[in-house]
């Protein structure tokens, strides 16, 4: 299955970056950054209307190479003029062409707060997406346990880092609302076979307490599935591809941000 591949590349690499630069010295700089507080940030996605997370994502595994041309800088630059609520920054590069490179120059760009899309699986991770800049970090039900899920919550609030806790299905959603979770995503791509079914978010939401945010994610395409999922109670999407193959990206964000 896709997702166990990524796990394993994703936990040779980060031994790798260990080797490179030891866990104490990476925690150490982190410690040392100021610690903002980010409770507003996942309020911010419960105000009324529909909020947007932009990514700047270079390729995946379903799609291969996206674009061919890949300014992430210009990219964040426009997707902040347009006023997206945050931006997803893809750092994995095995399967994704991502690289920490990316979020550490965009957060030097940008006042925007970055999310860093990355397969989570280790604190060392977390503690590298607070010195790069991030403001919000991704934790993905599928491939934690229950001990790792509310250890890297409690890091991530320590840090002052909000968590996008991203959920597939209901068993997931139950683990998930076991916890101290202040920002839920649901995500319509199946990791394991990478199909998406937009009904996945509909299907959840009924079961998401209505004060803790949810942001759909993958599939999002058009103005009319951005409508349906707004209709649905639904407060955010996180749209990648679709923007990043638009000409107009400005344009394109403020259409989704009226529907």
């Amino acid at each position: 299955m896709i997702l166990d591949d990524l796990v394993k590349v994703t936990t040779k690499r980060i031994a790798a970056e260990k080797a490179q630069i030891p866990l104490s010295k990476l925690q150490a700089k982190a410690e040392q950054l100021p610690v903002q507080k980010h409770s507003s940030l996942s309020k911010r996605f419960l105000q009324p209307g529909l909020h947007i997370i932009g990514e700047v994502k270079h390729s995946s595994p379903s799609k291969g190479t996206i674009v061919n041309d890949f300014p992430y800088l210009q990219i964040a630059t426009e997707y902040q003029a347009a006023n997206v609520d945050a931006i997803s920054v893809l750092t994995e590069p095995d399967y994704f062409k991502g690289d920490l490179k990316y979020l550490q120059e965009i957060s030097k760009q940008v006042r925007t707060p970055l999310l860093r899309k990355d397969f989570t699986i280790d604190p060392y991770m977390i503690y590298q997406a607070k010195s790069a800049g991030a403001s919000l970090i991704l934790l993905i039900v599928a491939i934690l346990s229950e001990r790792q899920l509310a250890d890297y919550l409690k890091l991530a609030k320590r840090l002052g880092l909000t968590a996008l806790v991203e959920v597939h299905d209901e068993s997931e959603l139950k683990r998930a609302l076991n916890q101290e979770v202040e920002l839920l995503g649901v995500n319509n791509r199946n990791l394991n076979d990478f199909s998406v079914d937009l009904n996945n978010s509909l299907r959840l939401r009924n079961l998401i307490p209505q004060d803790i945010p949810m942001i759909a994610e993958s599939g999002i395409k058009t103005t009319a599935d951005a409508k349906k999922l707004k209709d649905a109670g639904i407060n955010g999407v996180l749209i990648g591809e679709t923007l990043m193959r638009s000409t107009d990206k400005t344009e394109l964000i403020k259409q989704f941000k009226v529907v």
